[in-house]
């Protein structure tokens, strides 16, 4: 990383500090596990399996670079050994089973993994992490979907028709118990909120029945990308958008009590909310420009919703945050680290990575807002 810093963003308050990433393999986790470590945290990562193969984890080579520790979330004598080991001034829950699809195809594993993951992370801290900052991670899809057109805000009703939905609100409810059991008032020494972020996109994202990787795997072999709802829309947003989320949460969380609790919403500006055929038409314009898909005509079966927003106003209220990126420049951005990527497999894409992490936060701090001030 050639010793590359971010600086003062956040206002270093990750500096020298001891930060647990669950989940640090996925997608969200190994980009916010670079980040962290540009700002001076050191990170300890707790995985048991690469999400595919490539990932962002292992072409970022985050092995080297954070203290990476195999251990499955749903086993809670792993988990219990690396809190009485170390001691952390922050925790950031993104352990998951995070498709949809997945969990209609096994169910258990997935309330299993998000449910009960859960529960062992904060029945963790609850016993051995003092004064210690949990960021919980768990979806947009934690609400009950009513089909609006307006966007969902933290006050709506969670639920969910599909297993994947359920075991995200059944976190949501896991949270809520332990913060008025436990960290309310502030008894056990520790402070928490949860982030719920809608679709994400990006570079390094490899990951079964996701629309951009789909996309990638067939466009790089010349083949045609089969399309399964493409009249869906969603909140897209670009990875980096709700990560900055987290973080900044996770400081004021720290700094103040108000905070400590609360659920917020991560996600694009109300304007965006752009279909699936639509986002593949674009993504195709910036990543080759001469590339196929076919819409699928027979039903899998499978339960889902073709309209999802979610409401950010919460967090421009209290956060002072919002979404920095254009779509285009979303899809710009993701098509150019997956072309960086095919140019060479075997680059390493780490520095790639943080020159894209650095031209978000100049997007940022054009804007002024808060976490990106100098």
């Amino acid at each position: 990383m050639k010793n590359r810093k971010i600086e003062p963003i956040f206002r270093n308050i990750y500096k020298g500090k001891n930060v647990l990433v669950t989940g640090d393999t996925g997608f969200k986790g190994s980009l916010l596990s670079i980040w962290l470590t540009l700002l001076g945290a050191d990170v300890v990562g707790f995985s048991n399996y690469l999400p595919s193969k490539p990932c962002s984890f292992s072409v970022c080579g985050l092995e080297k670079l954070i203290n990476h520790i195999d251990g499955d979330i749903r086993d809670y004598d792993s988990l219990k050994k690396i809190f009485t080991k170390n001691k952390f001034d922050f925790v950031f829950h993104l352990a998951a089973q995070p498709i949809v699809n997945v969990a209609y195809l096994t169910p258990k594993d997935t309330f299993e993994t998000n449910v009960l993951g859960t529960v062992n992370v904060l029945e963790c801290i609850r016993k051995f992490s003092k004064n210690t900052v949990a960021i919980i991670i768990t979806s947009d899809k934690c609400y009950k979907n009513m089909g609006w057109s307006w966007g969902y805000r933290e006050t709506d009703h969670l639920g969910g028709w599909d297993p994947y939905s359920a075991s995200k609100a059944c976190a949501e409810l896991v949270c809520q118990a332990y913060f008025k059991s436990y960290a309310e008032e502030l008894k056990h020494g520790f402070k928490m909120a949860t982030a719920r972020a809608g679709n994400v996109i990006g570079g390094g994202d490899w990951a079964v029945n996701r629309i951009i990787p789909d996309c990638v795997r067939a466009w790089t072999r010349n083949k045609a990308v089969y399309v399964r709802n493409p009249q869906a829309t969603r909140p897209w947003q670009h990875v980096l958008e709700p990560l900055s989320g987290y973080l900044w949460l996770g400081q004021k969380v720290s700094e103040s009590n108000k905070l400590n609790g609360e659920s917020f919403n991560f996600g694009p500006d109300y304007k965006v909310s752009e279909s699936v055929g639509e986002l593949i038409k674009l993504f195709s314009e910036y990543f080759g420009g001469n590339n196929k898909w076919k819409y699928l005509v027979k039903k899998e079966g499978l339960k889902e919703s073709l309209f999802l927003k979610v409401s950010s106003d919460k967090a421009l209220k209290f956060l002072d945050w919002y979404a920095v990126l254009t779509f285009p420049d979303s899809i710009k951005m993701t098509a150019e680290w997956y072309e960086q990527y095919y140019k060479d497999k075997n680059k390493d894409m780490l520095d790639f990575t943080i020159g894209q992490i650095e031209y978000y936060i100049s997007k940022a701090q054009e804007l002024k807002l808060a976490w990106a001030k100098v």
